[in-house]
């Protein structure tokens, strides 16, 4: 079957190579990426009969965008059936949604947010994760063990814009900084364009790309350096970033011995530790912060971040802080009074309905928030940090965010007696300060 299609010279290379497992589509909006992986898909499958799984996270959201397209680009190439009964063309199925070629290979849709769908496919040898970033990490795994073939070779083929830095692509596919693994660094990609690295093949693109996009839509991206440059970023460039509304936009990070230098000006009294407790995939995080009331700056200038650690380990380990008051998450009595038996100064933090916002908006207050040199995990959870949306009005959750910074809720914890309000009434933090 002869072919004629027009396609962006960016993409070329990438349509027409089979030789790796992993295919890793990032970039910028409207750069073209789910159309060239959809036309991809389509020759392959012309091809060689195989079945192909096609997921996003939510189900319903797969009709109006992967679905669709690949019935757009097979009626623009001439191959979709108007009708079931035509012969030797593609049909194109609502319910449940699939496609089905005439030399029998298939096409079917699965959404993450239900697992027990994936449990009924075999013989899937092509999986296109689209809009990955949103498919939880385990979500990834799962489909990692769904992909087998007893004759043909297995592809994954993912596909997304760039978010944060905490997100799983990026923790998985590039630098995992909380182990210092290092895959491939993200600037080597944005500068080559294409990188493959064993069985990896990473390609990036940018709407300047896609020869197809209205000139515009280019000047609509571009106007975002003006006036969110964060998106911009992810947009514009399709890079990563912090993409959304930043919870907090006036932190900065400087080096420790200037922060030390700052928080030594500091009274004792204006000083204040958190803590929040984990263990399996959350962190035992303690925070030790300051306040300069005269210019109204918070200080982070130490933290303690591990997670698998007992209390008995993590008593031993912090052990330094034995002297000084500590306020811990109340929603662990039990961690607390076995502290509080090994000689810590630790008391549970307030909590009620409306706290997390009061607490936010609290810290928010804060005209410059510097997080110290010396504390790397707090500034990799807090630099891009951003409100979650409501999936139906797409409103801002002004106390629900992209990630569970534990960070920064030692933070609030620290500041839990620390009345902003009324500063002549509120509890202390020295050796002399508020009894447990």
């Amino acid at each position: 079957m002869l072919i004629e299609k027009e396609i962006n010279p960016r993409f070329e290379n990438f349509t027409f190579d089979w030789g790796h497992k992993h295919y890793l589509c990032l970039g910028g909006y409207g750069s073209g990426k789910s159309y060239q992986i959809a036309f991809k898909l389509i020759l392959k499958l012309l091809q060689e009969k195989r079945k192909a799984l096609v997921v996003r996270e939510v189900y319903d959201t797969i009709r109006d965008s992967c679905f669709d397209l690949l019935k757009e680009i097979l009626e623009d190439m001439g191959l979709l059936a108007e009708t079931r009964k035509e012969r030797g063309k593609v049909i194109a199925k609502t319910s449940p949604m699939s496609i089905e070629f005439p030399n029998g290979s298939k096409i079917i849709f699965k959404g993450m947010d239900k697992p027990e769908k994936l449990k009924s496919i075999n013989d899937v040898s092509i999986i296109w994760i689209e809009e990955a970033s949103e498919v939880k990490y385990s979500g990834y795994k799962e489909l990692l063990g769904r992909a087998r073939h007893s004759t043909l070779s297995v592809h994954f083929i993912l596909s997304w814009n760039p978010v944060d830095e905490q997100n799983w692509t990026y923790k998985h596919f590039f630098i995992n900084k909380e182990t210092g693994n290092v895959i491939l660094d993200p600037r080597v990609l944005y500068k080559r364009k294409t990188v493959v690295v064993g069985d990896t093949y990473y390609h990036h693109s940018l709407p300047d790309d896609n020869l197809f996009l209205p000139e515009s839509y280019l000047e609509q991206l571009e106007e975002l350096k003006d006036y969110d440059p964060d998106l911009y970023r992810v947009a514009r460039l399709g890079e990563y970033g912090a993409n959304g509304i930043k919870v907090l936009p006036q932190l900065v990070q400087v080096a420790a011995e200037i922060v030390d230098k700052q928080v030594s000006r500091i009274s004792e009294e204006l000083k204040f530790n958190g803590l929040d407790f984990g263990f399996e995939t959350s962190y035992n995080a303690l925070i030790r912060c300051a306040v300069d009331e005269d210019n109204m700056i918070l200080y982070v200038y130490h933290e303690y971040y591990k997670n698998h650690m007992t209390d008995d380990q993590t008593a031993k380990a912090i052990a330094y802080m034995k002297d000084e008051l500590i306020t811990a998450d109340c929603e662990d009595p039990k961690a607390i009074r076995y502290y509080n038996l090994q000689g810590f100064r630790m008391r549970g933090c307030k909590k009620w309905a409306g706290s997390r916002l009061s607490n936010t908006r609290k810290i928010k207050r804060f005209k410059q928030i510097v997080i110290s040199t010396a504390c790397p995990n707090c500034w990799a959870e807090l630099k891009d940090l951003t409100y979650k949306k409501d999936r139906k009005t797409d409103e801002l959750i002004y106390d629900d965010f992209n990630i569970d910074a534990h960070t920064f809720s030692a933070l609030w914890y620290a500041l839990d007696i620390y009345d902003m309000a009324d500063l002549k009434s509120r509890q202390r933090n020295s050796t002399k300060g508020a009894k447990v």
